[in-house]
């Protein structure tokens, strides 16, 4: 009986008022460009950036957690550069499949020797400390390299430029508006 009621109810109260189905308008993610690989790339891009956050957040070595946050800025301008330019969509691909994840690693191993009690105090032992060095001084050849990596994106737009440029030069030279330099 009471769900009979209900069902009148219901029955009733929709007539007098009807659903209505509202649209709205949703804003795209800025993040996303719209192309599926660039927005996996990207989004790989985000978590590796990510990862290596948290490992500087628990490397001890103070020098070491300044070079990893400089290889992190570059990192993500790299793939700043993806989201602007998605013609360089193949460079950055190489750059996540084969150095990202070296440095990541590196980075892991850093992270997990360093944590290793007394590592620096073990007679003989140089495997940690030497492994340690070797990564500090690999993160500035990672820096430097990415740092190239990322003016080498620029490379086409800086000839697109530089051609403007010569041929306005000799445009301006030939009406005699530009005297030779």
């Amino acid at each position: 009986m009471l769900v009979c009621l209900a069902a009148i109810i219901y029955i009733v109260l929709s007539a007098i008022f009807p659903g209505k189905t509202e649209y709205l308008e949703i804003e795209p993610d800025p993040k996303r460009t719209g192309d599926e690989q660039i927005d996996a790339l990207l989004v790989e891009g985000e978590g590796a950036v990510s990862e290596m956050r948290k490992l500087n957040e628990t490397i001890a070595d103070e020098h070491v957690r300044q070079k990893c946050g400089k290889v992190i800025s570059v990192t993500e301008m790299i793939f700043g550069r993806l989201h602007e330019d998605s013609g360089s969509y193949k460079q950055i691909r190489r750059f996540a499949d084969f150095y990202l994840p070296t440095t990541l690693k590196l980075l892991h191993t850093y992270d997990r020797f360093g944590k290793t009690p007394g590592a620096g105090n073990i007679p003989g032992g140089g495997n940690i400390s030497e492994t340690l060095e070797r990564i500090d001084t690999a993160l500035d050849t990672i820096y430097v390299s990415y740092k190239k990596f990322f003016d080498s994106l620029f490379e086409k737009q800086a000839l697109d430029i530089e051609t403007d440029i010569r041929v306005l030069e000799t445009m301006l030279k030939k009406e005699g508006l530009l005297k030779d330099i």
